[in-house]
């Protein structure tokens, strides 16, 4: 639908229905009601670059991502609810699978949205340093690099898996196991981080042969996930964390498959609190991140540099533990 259908409609010129649809001055309140009343019906639009031509805004946000997973989704979530009764709208968009290298994507993605489409993005584990010289205003979630650069939100990583390791030695487990994130995210570093502390203040040492990297993805989980349930040696750890819940997930599977009981056999903690985490069998005890507020306050922040009152450079929230059926008292020993 352009705006000369919705011109031809109304009986009036092509000019009349821009003064319309933009809130000018020079047209009379019966014109204005009809053409209006034309737009809606047409469910015509005026498109986001024509309007930032003129505007030099679009009152548009874009929330960039390198793909579509529960992670990203849930953080929408809290985007999309915060965004209401702002005049501003969301433009979702996943940078990461144009088949180009991963590294980077945040950068491509901002050059073909900003200025044109968005005025402001949100940008969900950024692969690299954002800086001022994007031309628009930006905010991280979760940056891989930790917080540098542009303003950005992430959760206690550390002191959350530390929680998750104390839940496991509680429960008597001393040959626990952790199945890493992506080498390359501040995120898992600070995870497994956590996950020494907490040995180290039971004065448990750490065994090599069972910190693994699972890549946060089942299927970069899978071999790590089965050489820590069938160990060369033949010692099993009684228990896994897992650097988040998709990982844990698949650990669960890996166990059931190989006929190990949870949390009888073994006990495991994930990372995120995922919608997914709490339906798996058996449901998974997990440390949740507030994945919804971190996509608000994230929001929050970006209105904020648009508007020139920032009151916040780095914004970290607390974790919490979430106990379910995966995890239970450590075996006796056979």
């Amino acid at each position: 639908m352009t705006i000369s259908d919705v011109a031809r409609a109304a009986g009036v010129s092509v000019a009349t229905v821009s003064k319309v649809v933009n809130n000018r001055y020079g047209v009379s309140p019966a014109t204005a009601e009809r053409v209006l009343g034309v737009v809606a019906e047409l469910g015509y639009e005026s498109s986001l670059v024509a309007r930032s031509l003129r505007q030099q805004s679009t009152n548009v946000v874009g929330v960039l991502v390198a793909g579509f997973e529960p992670y990203s989704t849930e953080l929408l979530k809290g985007i999309s609810s915060a965004v209401e009764g702002t005049g501003y709208e969301l433009l979702a968009y996943s940078g990461g699978s144009d088949g180009g290298s991963m590294v980077g994507w945040e950068r491509r993605s901002l050059s073909r949205l900003a200025g044109t489409l968005i005025d402001a993005a949100i940008v969900v584990t950024p692969t690299l340093v954002l800086t001022e010289a994007q031309g628009i205003p930006v905010v991280a979630i979760d940056p891989h690099t930790g917080p540098e650069g542009t303003p950005t939100v992430d959760s206690d990583n550390t002191s959350g898996a530390r929680e998750a390791v104390e839940h496991l030695i509680g429960l008597g487990h001393r040959r626990i196991a952790h199945l890493g994130g992506r080498t390359d995210l501040e995120s898992a570093r600070l995870r497994e981080l956590g996950y020494r502390q907490a040995l180290a203040a039971a004065g448990i040492e750490v065994d090599p042969d069972w910190v693994r990297v699972g890549g946060y993805w089942p299927e970069t989980a899978d071999a790590p996930a089965r050489e820590l349930l069938d160990p060369p040696s033949g010692e099993r750890p009684t228990a896994v964390f897992a650097a988040n819940d998709q990982s844990a997930i698949h650990v669960l599977e890996v166990a059931a498959e190989k006929g190990l009981r949870v949390p009888e056999d073994l006990s495991v903690v994930g990372f995120d609190d995922i919608p997914e985490s709490a339906s798996c069998t058996p449901p998974l005890t997990t440390v949740a991140q507030p994945l919804h507020r971190m996509g608000a306050e994230a929001l929050r922040m970006v209105l904020d540099l648009l508007q020139g009152t920032p009151r916040e450079q780095h914004l970290r929230l607390p974790t919490s533990l979430v106990v379910r059926s995966s995890t239970g008292p450590a075996p006796s020993p056979r």
